[in-house]
């Protein structure tokens, strides 16, 4: 397992991030959930992603327990905060500072650790001015409760006002996480390019858009048990934007790519994203261990840049690249 450093920071994180997204306390029962744990550990990766809002603050318990006894400094542990928790009032949700500094303590708790690596806004908040929002990040980490600060899906216009502040606050601003794979593309034309003067790294969601990428759907096939697009908690919506004909024919176009490289369509999937050297980190979910080892296996893979260009040939118009989707898709409270 390769590692890549973290925006313009000095720390190093696993090129494959394990996610608990969709799985833990909801899709996948503990027990599987531990496995997949420790079949990241043993392959080599030391990044974990999670957030207080999945499965309603069950998966940051289940990380936790999967995680102990593990040698804390060995590991990179990231959480979010944003979306509601509890029951829902009006401050369990949001940037507020109020709602900041109640969420990581209750992250830590459920994580068991006095310290997450990295603290991430989930969304954008224009409810709650920036400056309360990034002043409250400052104090989370002064405090010692969060070594560094990072976003999830900000438009570059947003990065741009936070990393400002951040350099006021002194403060270390090292990441944002979009969704990023070879279908989905709206990343590239602005928000990469504004991270890396930034000093911004990305670490990429669903490099296997929701599984499509993986070649497991067809057309005309009913979807197979147990896969994303039968999740009744969440992720058949999800992929839903992905199951489309057009989209699912251009996907069959890769497999010979694939078969040229020695690799799976997962495999390939997640190497690409990775050959963007603004993404410091592809986040990688499972239900089972052996789909952990799989993805594992895209680390260090080099795509030469002639396969890149037949990929883009493959895929064709359903690639996705709207900038403004990223803003479009962020919610408004």
């Amino acid at each position: 397992m390769r590692s890549r450093y973290l925006g313009a920071s000095g720390i190093q994180i696993s090129e494959i991030t394990y996610g608990n997204w969709l799985t833990h306390g909801s899709q996948v029962e503990n027990d599987a959930a531990r496995a997949c744990v420790q079949a990241a550990l043993d392959v080599g990766i030391t990044t974990f992603d999670t957030a207080d809002m999945y499965a309603d603050t069950a998966a940051e318990t289940v990380l936790g327990n999967a995680l102990k006894g593990q040698r804390r400094e060995s590991l990179e542990i990231f959480t979010k905060v944003y979306y509601p928790v509890g029951p829902g009032g009006p401050n369990d949700t949001g940037l507020s500072r109020k709602h900041i500094m109640e969420s990581i303590d209750g992250s830590l708790r459920r994580l068991g650790t006095d310290y997450v690596d990295l603290y991430q806004a989930h969304r954008w908040d224009n409810a709650t001015p920036l400056e309360e929002t990034m002043v409250a990040f400052s104090d989370i980490v002064r405090s010692g409760k969060a070594l560094y600060i990072g976003v999830s899906e900000w438009t570059a216009a947003q990065l741009s006002a936070g990393a400002s502040l951040a350099r006021e606050l002194r403060i270390p601003f090292v990441s944002n996480q979009p969704q990023y794979s070879a279908l989905w593309r709206i990343i590239e034309p602005e928000v990469v390019p504004t991270s890396q003067k930034l000093g911004i790294s990305q670490i990429v969601w669903s490099p296997v858009a929701q599984g499509v990428l993986t070649g497991k759907y067809r057309r005309g096939h009913t979807p197979p048990t147990g896969s994303r697009a039968t999740d009744g908690n969440g992720g058949a919506d999800m992929i839903g934007r992905f199951m489309r004909d057009d989209v699912l024919d251009r996907v069959q176009r890769l497999r010979p790519i694939a078969d040229e490289l020695s690799v799976s369509m997962a495999q390939l999937a997640v190497a690409w994203v990775l050959q963007n050297h603004n993404v410091a980190s592809a986040i990688i979910g499972a239900s089972r261990p052996e789909q952990v080892r799989e993805n594992a296996a895209a680390s260090g893979v080099v795509i030469p840049p002639e396969l890149m260009l037949r990929i883009d040939d493959a895929l064709g118009d359903v690639i996705e690249r709207d900038p403004g989707k990223t803003a479009a898709e962020s919610p408004i409270r």
